[in-house]
């Protein structure tokens, strides 16, 4: 494979995996505003979701951490494109870009359970 083939996949992968990235940021975005509008502002949501957790989270950053997170990402993504190019944790550009989009979307998966969750306690 020549540097051309490979740079043309990347670029390929990139665009692919940033346009994706984006829309689980947009969505990720709506349903935490639509939790959010509902929510009960309190310290300690955790207590309202599950009683038995001894652990104290606010209604703020329960909500609105992984959305922040995954914003964050795809920025880094987006703005990172030569950086990442460079910076190679896996041999193989489509192993690498499907290891980002596991990680992306176990991330967007916590974003859309939490909101899904505030939303039952809300409503």
């Amino acid at each position: 494979m020549t540097d051309h083939a490979a740079t043309d996949s990347f670029s390929r992968l990139h665009r692919t995996f940033t346009t994706h990235l984006g829309i689980a940021v947009g969505l990720a975005w709506v349903t935490t505003l639509a939790a959010a509008i509902q929510a009960p502002w309190v310290r300690n949501i955790r207590a309202l979701i599950d009683p038995m957790t001894s652990r104290v989270e606010s209604t703020w950053s329960f909500l609105f951490a992984m959305p922040v997170v995954l914003t964050l990402a795809w920025l880094g993504a987006v703005y990172g494109r030569e950086m990442l190019r460079e910076l190679r944790a896996l041999p193989n550009d489509a192993a690498e870009f499907a290891l980002a989009a596991v990680v992306a979307f176990a991330v967007f998966y916590l974003s859309i359970d939490r909101a899904i969750s505030v939303l039952l306690i809300g409503g």
